[in-house]
């Protein structure tokens, strides 16, 4: 029997509509696929994880350590651990293949030992700065006022290793006023020199702002102008093989955020 007019177009509609669910049904299957296959932004959603390494000089101690906690409270599941030391040997430790994910240096110069050898994801950017300072004794007793004064035989001096950025800035300040200066020891990092004025074995010692800042009532401070001529930039970036790298990226950003500015600020650094 032939199909009458009316029934032939109802047959054609009821065709099309069944033609159009299998098609959305197909399109909701492949969408469903695709997004269970691809893997989270944790960034995006907010969630993130892991353990962040990160090896910072040992001037960061304080403000770094002050972060660390901010980050981990901000996402809970992190945590935040650090190595602090000298630059140039926490350079040598991530070119010799120390697990880390972030280095945080006090000079471009040692930066560069890791960039160099390839060890960084990305360009190192600079996040703050710091000037030296002379620590002495509380009180001040031996009436410490320059950088000349130091020069004084009968004073006890110490200064950080000429290889470590504060070591470097301390003798470019010297050179820059045709001084010259034997301290009875070089240290290894600018908190170990600190503590050799704290504990007495040393009536002063080199350093910067911000570890005499953080030394309280232990020592003085003393300012010289040549401070202004060696000033340092400190530099951060992520580094290659990190296994947390939007953990790692979003540890940096809070250091260069206005929140941690205030953290940095507050400890006596300079901004960038």
């Amino acid at each position: 029997m032939t199909p009458t007019p009316r029934r032939s177009q109802r047959a054609l509609r009821t065709a099309g509509l069944g033609a159009a669910a299998l098609l959305a049904l197909s399109a909701c299957s492949s969408s469903g696929s695709d997004s269970s296959s691809a893997k989270p932004d944790p960034s995006a959603s907010g969630r993130l994880s892991g353990t962040v390494t990160v090896f910072a000089a040992a001037s960061l101690q304080e403000s770094f350590t002050t972060l660390g906690k901010q980050f981990e409270q901000a996402h809970p599941g992190t945590k935040v651990t650090f190595s602090f030391g000298g630059s140039d040997s926490l350079a040598a430790s991530i070119t010799g293949g120390a697990p880390a994910d972030v280095f945080a240096s006090a000079s471009p110069k040692t930066m560069k030992i890791v960039t160099d050898a390839g060890g960084a994801s990305g360009t190192p950017v600079t996040f703050a700065r710091n000037q030296l300072e002379i620590a002495t004794l509380p009180g001040n007793p031996d009436k410490v006022g320059s950088l000349k004064d130091l020069t004084n035989k009968d004073l006890k001096v110490v200064l950080c290793d000429k290889e470590v950025p504060c070591g470097a800035a301390a003798q470019k300040a010297l050179d820059a006023s045709k001084l010259k200066l034997t301290p009875v020891s070089y240290e290894q990092d600018v908190k170990s020199a600190l503590t050799k004025v704290e504990l007495k074995e040393a009536d002063a010692a080199v350093v910067y702002k911000t570890d005499v800042h953080a030394a309280g009532d232990k020592v003085e401070g003393v300012e010289f102008p040549e401070s202004a001529d060696a000033v340092n930039d400190y530099p951060i970036t992520l580094l290659k093989g990190t296994q947390h790298a939007e953990t790692a990226k979003a540890f940096i950003a809070l250091v260069r955020s206005a929140e941690g500015q205030k953290v940095l600020t507050g400890a006596g650094f300079l901004k960038p």
